[in-house]
């Protein structure tokens, strides 16, 4: 593959790219860059974001030559108080992370799980935390909270201090080219390539990618954190598509959707048309009676937003549509819990904690 075809497949994933001539120097002297993602363990239930898009994303990448390691973020999560701070509980829940995507059809060939639990274990690697810490006020860490899925004034333990500090190290203790992660962790990517030269590092690539939208209506407010309020959630469940749940469900959370008629921008369906429909299918097909203009076969998003923005296709319509799709985007997940006797005595086991966010 060329140049150009790997960039452009980057840059399909990424909503932003600190920076794009940075990432062309790279792929010119680097056959197989190396890029992290990370995942805190935390809940019983993976959504389409986390599963779905993920591996959409993950796959783009890979096809573009790059090497993928996944962080299993188990001690980050210990930090952030989840499962009520149990380690055994967050690991059984990374166990059941990554038995999911299996089913999901990423690309396991150029992915490499790594636990945090075991690189914790080096010297070397809380030498890179500190020196992360010794080089960052207080207050530019709490102001990564974001990370966490917390607002600055969440952020209340001092294990959530050090939690900053261990994703920024993470990066440079995995060697990775590029970080890839979502719009959310942001700050502390552009953190690592503020410290990383100073420290005898190295300035890594930012592929940030677009956070999925939550099914209810966007906040009005306009504050730093109207990102964490914006996306998927576990902590709001009936405005999530989650990889297990069933036709019903799929089918009464997206009726009840926020979509406005003729409105495109931060319309949840639109979004999940964009990111997960037409990724996954190749055309999208909206059934409709003869007198409100019979069935429709679009063939990519820009027919479908132009059609939608100008009061051609109902909100039903697309609701209707978009139900059917994620649905068969989810079904082979779901099939799995049945006849994947490992994936289904994790999800049994991680059902009997208690959950904290």
């Amino acid at each position: 593959m060329d140049l150009e075809s790997k960039f452009d497949l980057i840059k399909q994933v990424g909503e932003e790219i600190l920076t794009e001539e940075e990432l062309r120097h790279l792929l010119q002297t680097k056959e197989h860059p190396i890029a992290y993602d990370g995942f805190e363990p935390s809940g019983t239930d993976i959504h389409i974001a986390q599963g779905i898009l993920r591996s959409i994303n993950i796959n783009k990448m890979a096809k573009a030559g790059v090497k993928f390691k996944m962080l299993v973020a188990d001690w980050h999560a210990w930090a952030n108080n989840k499962m009520s701070g149990d380690l055994e509980k967050i690991q059984a829940v990374g166990k059941y992370l990554i038995e999911v995507w299996k089913h999901c059809g990423m690309d396991l060939k150029n992915v490499e799980f790594i636990w945090a639990n075991d690189f914790v274990k080096e010297p070397e690697y809380w030498k890179k935390v500190m020196q992360v810490a010794r080089n960052s006020t207080v207050n530019r860490i709490v102001r990564t909270g974001q990370i966490m899925g917390r607002r600055d004034a969440e952020v209340q333990q001092a294990s959530q201090i050090l939690y900053p500090c261990m994703q920024c190290a993470d990066i440079f203790q995995l060697k990775a080219d590029i970080t890839q992660l979502g719009m959310d962790q942001r700050k502390v990517n552009v953190l690592a390539r503020e410290l990383g030269p100073s420290l005898g590092f190295w300035k890594p690539v930012v592929v940030s990618h677009h956070m999925l939208m939550g099914l209810g209506e966007p906040p009005k407010s306009k504050d730093i954190d109207r990102v964490i309020d914006l996306k998927m959630s576990k902590s709001r469940p009936d405005t999530a598509i989650f990889m297990n749940d069933s036709e019903e469900d799929i089918k009464r959370k997206i009726s009840k959707a926020y979509c406005p008629a003729k409105i495109t921008e931060e319309n949840p369906l639109l979004d999940y048309s964009k990111y997960i429909i037409f990724e996954k299918f190749n055309v999208m097909e909206i059934k409709r009676q003869e007198k409100f203009g019979g069935d429709l076969v679009i063939e990519n998003y820009a027919e479908l937003e132009k059609l939608y923005g100008e009061g051609k296709i109902h909100p039903m319509d697309l609701k209707n549509a978009a139900s059917h799709y994620i649905n068969e985007a989810v079904r082979p997940v779901r099939d799995a819990f049945h006849k994947d006797q490992k994936l289904k005595h994790l999800l049994e086991t991680i059902r009997k904690f208690e959950i904290t966010r």
